[in-house]
């Protein structure tokens, strides 16, 4: 008999209802009652991971302390948990084939026809399992990416399949995300959607569970008993998901539908310990009830698209109830601020965000941005990117370095201040061979960044190919604009300050990738913090 049980996720009707915040609240839930939870995410596109992929194509990469580019909604689990997730959370179609064919090349099937069933769906099953295997976690959440009927969740469902026969219905439970769309023209709510949904799951030897029902009105009682009559679960097993406010409220609006109670019965689970959500409730009281308000720009490339940043969002939304403010981003594409009129277009912003990017468009815009929050003492935190680009500002407006360049941008630039890591320069392959996961950095003593953190040695994710070029460490770098972080074992610069301003940050890694509700990341607080101190001057 299985000790760890398993939870599938799964959505119908249309993409994009929400499957990671339910998953993730639902971990929130089981957490608060002492069970100890993971999430895993099965995405059925072929690409080996999103770490190629345009950020307008699936939003933010994510980055794991191991190195694994991961799916944004590794950041939720991350987020809701306070835990760290790995390589084993996320798992893509192409990741499958790629073992499978290398075992297939290895003569590991003895000569037999490699074939969807069982060879594929073997290896999505055994990693299904990887991390309950472990003996760690009491209860594994999988979310299966995709919508019901797509040809690319096929083999995913029928690995769901038959696990819950291997596993026995025990220990395993299907919940089910659907819509149901209210028709204005109608004045009603219509289940159809719902009930072809479910029917296709059971055309694929699964029957739901748990229905989710995101709403944008109450179900009342006749439609979720129609509802559990026709898809044939009991009617406590209906639960309704409506719009709200922010995604923090789902955990607190999941408990009142009693998800969490459904779920542990049917995996015959007692709880561990009576529920306890004071944090969570603690930071969404501060979270609704700002006494500060700020307005902070956010310089980007794809800032139409708001999940291209969208730990940087939620790492505001930490530190902001942290601070209790009310925090409003200004997105500002960095092509606009290439115009000109970069003094009117950031004017009455309390503080500036530059944000990560790869390629050359929109560049001059963030380095014109960066010299305004200088000139002007507007607080200031540079990321990856944004940190480079602090740099070659300063070494071309205050030292004279008027070509000073990142390689990246001007391949055989004169100056080149920011230039491919020494280690990156024999690569070749694009896909998962940047610098990735945790490196250490020891921090200055007296800078802000070693105030925020309290701490000499940090650990942070990176996600990047070019660095600072320490050839021109003494020409840069002065009693004002100061290296504040290095890693220890590269010497790699990892953060710099300018100590002739208030606040003005920039960091080589990714601290958005480590913000939590339980412990907002101290940078975010400490900018923050600086913001309100200049709204109050």
């Amino acid at each position: 008999m299985s000790k760890t049980k398993y939870i599938f996720v799964t959505g119908g009707v249309t993409s994009s209802l929400g499957k990671g915040i339910i998953a993730a609240s639902l971990a929130k839930l089981l957490q608060a009652q002492d069970f100890k939870v993971t999430i895993q995410k099965f995405d059925p596109y072929i690409n080996v991971d999103p770490g190629t992929l345009n950020p307008y194509e699936h939003g933010e990469c994510f980055v794991t302390d191991d190195g694994a580019e991961t799916d944004l909604d590794l950041g939720h689990y991350e987020r809701f948990l306070n835990v760290t997730t790995s390589q084993a959370n996320n798992v893509t179609t192409g990741r499958v084939y790629q073992s499978v064919i290398e075992k297939e090349r290895r003569g590991e099937f003895l000569g037999k026809t490699v074939q969807v069933i069982p060879h594929v769906t073997n290896e999505i099953k055994e990693r299904m399992q990887l991390l309950g295997n472990s003996g760690e976690y009491d209860i594994v959440i999988t979310e299966i990416g995709g919508t019901i009927g797509d040809i690319e969740s096929l083999p995913y469902i029928e690995s769901v399949r038959q696990l819950i026969w291997d596993l026995g219905k025990e220990n395993t439970i299907v919940i089910h995300l659907t819509l149901i769309p209210y028709l204005a023209a109608a004045r009603e709510l219509k289940t159809k959607p719902t009930q072809h949904s479910v029917k296709k799951l059971m055309e694929s030897g699964i029957s739901a569970d748990i229905i989710v029902c995101r709403t944008e009105r109450e179900l009342s009682t006749d439609l979720k008993g129609k509802l559990a009559l026709f898809c044939n679960v009991k009617r406590e097993a209906i639960i309704q998901s409506l719009d709200l406010d922010t995604i923090y409220d789902v955990p607190l609006k999941m408990l009142n539908e009693g998800l969490d109670k459904v779920v542990l019965e049917k995996l015959q689970l007692v709880p561990k310990k009576p529920l306890d959500l004071e944090s969570w409730n603690i930071f969404l009281e501060k979270f609704k009830n700002p006494k500060y308000t700020l307005k902070i720009g956010l310089v980007g490339k794809y800032v139409e698209l708001q999940d291209s940043y969208k730990s940087i969002l939620e790492s505001l939304i930490h530190a902001g109830a942290s601070n209790e403010t009310e925090i409003e981003v200004v997105s500002i594409h960095s092509e606009y601020l290439e115009e000109g009129d970069v003094a009117k277009k950031l004017l009455g912003l309390n503080g500036l965000i530059v944000a990560p990017g790869f390629g050359e468009r929109g560049i001059e815009g963030k380095i014109s941005a960066i010299a305004y929050a200088r000139v002007n003492k507007l607080p200031f935190f540079g990321i990856c990117l944004g940190m480079q680009m602090a740099v070659i500002e300063y070494a071309r407006n205050q030292i004279g370095l008027t070509n000073a360049n990142s390689t990246e941008m001007q391949a055989n630039c004169k100056e080149a201040v920011i230039d491919l890591m020494e280690s990156q320069k024999s690569v070749v392959k694009k896909g998962g061979t940047m610098r990735l996961g945790a490196w250490d950095c020891e921090l200055t003593n007296f800078s802000k960044s070693a105030d925020a953190y309290q701490s000499k040695m940090i650990s942070e994710r990176h996600r990047h190919r070019y660095e600072f070029n320490n050839e021109f460490l003494d020409r840069i770098f002065d009693d004002k604009f100061i290296i504040a972080g290095t890693n220890p074992e590269t010497g790699l610069v990892e953060i710099v300050e300018n100590h002739d301003h208030p606040w003005f940050v920039g960091v080589q890694f990714h601290p958005e990738y480590k913000s939590t509700v339980s412990n907002p990341h101290p940078l975010f607080i400490s900018f923050v913090q600086a913001s309100l101190a200049q709204k109050g001057k």
